[in-house]
């Protein structure tokens, strides 16, 4: 379940104690939420190869490896690659039938989503067994087709990934392939109208046509809403120069960084 967005703002103006939100405006408030969200969201990664390094718990839920990534996998998706110049591109539409774009660039529509990570490449032939392709890095990818004996076959397929694109062997494939992959969160908007004093009425929804009005909510899980509301704290006791907030919540945040690796 997502962390609903107005919850999140209405507790930090709360904390903040401020009624009239002078302290934290909507879009500062989505520029804020966005950045810790996406803050959290890299964290995964890291949290996730520290833990796979050492032993787990095997008792239900205690398991910090399968918790970490159940995290993950709600931005997990997949979609077919396009061939085209001798190469596969990112796929254009995920099994959700959003659209996918390039790394680092930012949707302008509800219905796009920024790739993140490359997950599993798989070659799927008409007739045939699916088979994962491996993938080599730039040196492995050219020596292994100078034997026979290493090349790359269909039933043993390699790719090189470099730029957004990716290089299959044999060269024989040119369709079929299809690849699992992480997109970004999107972007966090507490969406709005404003009253008849001026003030600001939380708008939650998403079909209309004035961008002040559409609301998206965290995607993170809801387990996260305590951390998400402490990181917001410490940028907007940054943002109002308050050293009061911002070693009250870095003191919660280095707390709960200890509870999880301890």
């Amino acid at each position: 379940m997502a962390i609903n967005v107005d919850t999140v703002y209405k507790t930090v103006l709360l904390i903040l104690n401020k009624e009239q939100r002078g302290y934290m405006t909507p879009p500062e408030f989505n520029r804020i939420g966005t950045q810790v969200q996406l803050d959290i969201f890299d964290q995964y990664f890291e949290d996730l190869n520290q833990q796979l390094r050492v032993p787990q718990s095997d008792a239900d839920y205690a398991d910090r490896q399968i918790a970490i990534d159940e995290k993950i996998s709600l931005f997990k998706t997949e979609g077919n690659c396009v061939y085209s110049s001798n190469k596969f591109n990112l796929p254009i539409v995920d099994s959700d039938g959003n659209t996918v774009l390039n790394s680092g660039v930012e949707p302008s529509s509800a219905n796009q989503v920024v790739f993140y990570k490359l997950g599993t490449l798989i070659y799927s032939p008409p007739s045939g067994f699916p088979t994962e392709i491996q993938r080599l890095q730039r040196n492995d990818f050219y020596n292994i087709e100078k034997s026979p004996i290493t090349a790359s076959t269909k039933a043993f397929p390699t790719y090189l990934y470099e730029s957004n694109k990716i290089i299959v062997r044999p060269t024989t494939i040119i369709s079929d392939v299809t690849t699992s992959f992480i997109r970004k969160p999107r972007n966090i908007v507490w969406g709005y109208t404003i009253g008849t004093v001026g003030q600001y009425l939380y708008s939650a929804q998403t079909n209309s046509t004035i961008p002040t009005e559409n609301s998206t909510q965290f995607e993170l899980s809801s387990t996260e809403q305590t951390n998400v509301i402490l990181k917001i704290l410490l940028y907007a006791g940054i943002v109002i120069r308050d050293p009061q907030i911002v070693q009250a919540a870095a003191r919660e945040i280095q707390q709960e960084e200890t509870n999880k690796k301890s």
